[in-house]
């Protein structure tokens, strides 16, 4: 049995699962695995919404979305579609393999950063998993395409880091910590990255926290050197 084994064997498989769950981590952030969210990274790398036979069909569904929100402005799942629906018509224009973001997405982006303050002005109990993930990119890809303004990169890789931070206090664990380690240190926010980098150790395995420790490390500097660098960063544990 897996949990009976013990010694060095054991901890090389303490190891080799903590490092799967790191990268399943960040699965989840870059692709909304686990989530019924549309417009998450994988679609930006598929060229998302695709021909315009399918932006004609999410602008209709951002269309119906922004009717139900005049009856009611708090119709969280409203709010959803319309944050989704500019998302994937952003992600159109993306460069498909590098995934980096034309000018032509910025007005979708930014209103998608819009309507995501309208949701967590309705004050949701629990947000949507998949919508935080979808945001730590749009705002990410804001952040990308404000390079020369140094003030606004900052500010939305803050977004970016906000985004990230309610997804890791809903759903803990190690890699979505690290990510959150690596925004917001783009953001600036170096209090956070080191309250988020010991919330990670606290959560790993005890024979795992040296790994862990290197990867918060390494998220720091990778956050760092990419701060106002216009580039849109893999969080830890992915292969940039």
């Amino acid at each position: 049995m897996l949990f009976d084994l013990k010694g060095r064997r054991r901890r090389v498989v303490q190891g080799t699962y903590l490092t799967l769950a790191v990268l399943m981590g960040a699965g989840l952030v870059l692709f909304g695995i686990g989530s019924s969210t549309n417009g998450g990274l994988g679609d930006l790398f598929g060229g998302g919404g695709g021909s315009n036979k399918g932006n004609d069909v999410v602008q209709k569904k951002i269309d119906t979305a922004e009717k139900q929100l005049q009856v009611n402005p708090r119709n969280v799942a409203a709010l959803g579609d319309v944050i989704r629906g500019h998302y994937q018509l952003a992600s159109t224009n993306a460069d498909p393999n590098t995934g980096v973001f034309s000018k032509d997405a910025r007005d979708d982006l930014q209103q998608a950063a819009d309507t995501w303050q309208r949701y967590l002005a309705t004050k949701p109990k629990k947000i949507d998993l998949g919508l935080g993930r979808v945001m730590v990119q749009a705002y990410s890809g804001l952040a990308q395409l404000s390079s020369a303004s140094q003030a606004s990169a900052t500010r939305y890789w803050g977004g970016a880091s906000e985004a990230s931070e309610l997804i890791a206090g809903q759903q803990q664990n190690a890699a979505n910590y690290i990510a959150l380690v690596q925004y917001a240190t783009l953001a600036g926010q170096t209090n956070k990255a080191d309250l988020a980098g010991q919330k990670a150790l606290s959560l790993a395995p005890k024979g795992q926290r040296k790994t862990v420790q290197q990867q918060v490390a390494q998220a720091k500097s990778a956050g760092s050197s990419q701060a106002g660098g216009g580039t849109s960063p893999a969080p830890s544990g992915t292969a940039p």
